[in-house]
């Protein structure tokens, strides 16, 4: 039984988040219609990370396992098609190599978040940025980041749902950069709590405004208590753009 290997990108916008979910629209739901209608079989999708309700993708990563040995481009194109008017497309597909798991096999995942920072709100990105209108200190939120480098417990920074076993995490990347009417945010590591990352986000924003100074963040972290993060970013303006293995 060959397994396929698939890179996807998506808009989550219309989505209740990647994980199936009976009655709900989502894209691991989508992704199986499709292959189910291409194939006839039951299949099932896993990925390297299960985005919640409105995040998107730009190098999400999958795998399904499929009864025929079909050719990659072959199995790739008949799911695009039969997602078709869906915002989910698969960019690539290979055979994967021995027992790789699009989950499991995972060494880090990079997420990136985008903020519209100008007093105008966005036209053709809505759904797709935080708009914030007051100025973000770009360079303030970037030193900010720097304290999250690294192996903690980012409790604080950990949604109360979260089922992860331990809140034990280590940032590999924490990196913010203004481009134009844009502040760009970069994260990467193993693994993520759920919500981490638009809670470090909102946090740092808090920063950017200047509500909050580069040891507030410090000591938000060394709390190791929800409470003491900021405000949890929307949706929006989150991006998983890869995985490596």
């Amino acid at each position: 039984m060959p397994r396929y290997r698939m890179t996807i990108e998506y808009d989550g916008r219309p989505y209740k988040g990647f994980q199936a979910q009976a009655d709900l629209p989502t894209v691991q739901g989508s992704l199986e219609r499709a292959a189910r209608a291409f194939c006839g079989e039951d299949v099932r999708v896993n990925a390297a990370g299960r985005t919640d309700t409105g995040v998107h993708a730009l190098g999400q990563v999958i795998h399904i396992d499929l009864e025929k040995d079909w050719r990659p481009e072959v199995v790739r194109n008949a799911i695009n098609a039969h997602l078709v008017p869906e915002p989910i497309a698969i960019l690539d597909c290979e055979i994967a190599v021995g027992d790789w798991h699009a989950r499991f096999s995972a060494t880090e995942r990079r997420y990136l978040y985008r903020i519209l920072n100008r007093e105008s709100p966005p036209a053709l990105d809505r759904g797709r940025v935080w708009h914030v209108r007051k100025p973000l200190d770009a360079q303030a939120m970037h030193a900010a980041a720097q304290t999250l480098i690294g192996h903690h417990d980012f409790t604080t920074f950990r949604d109360l749902a979260c089922q992860a076993k331990s809140p034990m995490k280590t940032m590999d990347v924490a990196r913010v950069r203004r481009e134009g009417d844009e502040v760009v945010l970069e994260f990467a590591s193993r693994s993520f709590l759920h919500r981490q990352v638009r809670s470090m986000t909102g946090t740092l924003a808090e920063v950017g405004v200047g509500r909050w100074q580069v040891e507030d963040v410090r000591s938000a972290l060394e709390a190791r208590d929800r409470t003491a993060c900021g405000p949890v970013a929307p949706s929006d303006g989150l991006y998983l753009t890869g995985v490596s293995y």
